[in-house]
């Protein structure tokens, strides 16, 4: 039992976001060639595993050893890519999810089996994890949000679940 006046209170808030523009730059040879490349032409470096990087204009989520997921302007990306790998579109396929609030993280532990509340997974990283049996890639945008990168055909589903586990959390 809680006594009044100490009981945690952890709220979140789930929402759909807008369709976006959303790619899949993999690299399937010469990494470092690739990276070089991709540095020259935008400036940035490609992030590492687990981690996101880049500018307003083009967005880079690295959720897997040669694969990141890329928002923004892709323009220029498969001329840096030359034939090393490939840009695909993914953006119809894929639902954004926000999660906000100081719950986010307790309610992502929901279903899931990933350690959200590790405090290393911090603004800026990024996870691929199952959550209630469904691939889902995940990316810290502050210390009250995250972004949820669900498949579109279990955004119906997931979407119902975060909302009545939040209401537990609340």
């Amino acid at each position: 039992m809680t006594s009044r006046g100490n009981a945690i209170v952890t709220e979140v808030t789930v929402s759909t976001l807008p369709s976006a523009s959303l790619w899949t730059f993999e690299i399937w040879s010469n990494p470092e060639a690739v990276a070089t490349r991709f540095l020259e032409a935008t400036g940035i470096a490609l992030p590492k595993m687990g981690t996101s990087g880049g500018n307003d204009a083009l967005r880079l989520i690295r959720f897997e050893p040669t694969v990141w997921l890329v928002e923004g302007d892709v323009t220029r990306l498969p001329s840096i890519l030359n034939d090393d790998g490939a840009l695909t579109a993914v953006g119809g396929g894929v639902t954004r999810v926000l999660l906000s609030g100081n719950g986010w993280r307790r309610l992502l532990m929901e279903g899931g089996v990933f350690d959200a509340e590790n405090p290393a997974f911090a603004i800026g990283s990024s996870a691929a994890t199952i959550i209630d049996h469904v691939n889902i890639r995940l990316h810290v945008l502050t210390e009250d949000s995250c972004l949820a990168y669900v498949p579109l055909s279990y955004t119906q589903g997931i979407v119902h679940f975060w909302q009545e586990a939040a209401k537990a959390l609340n």
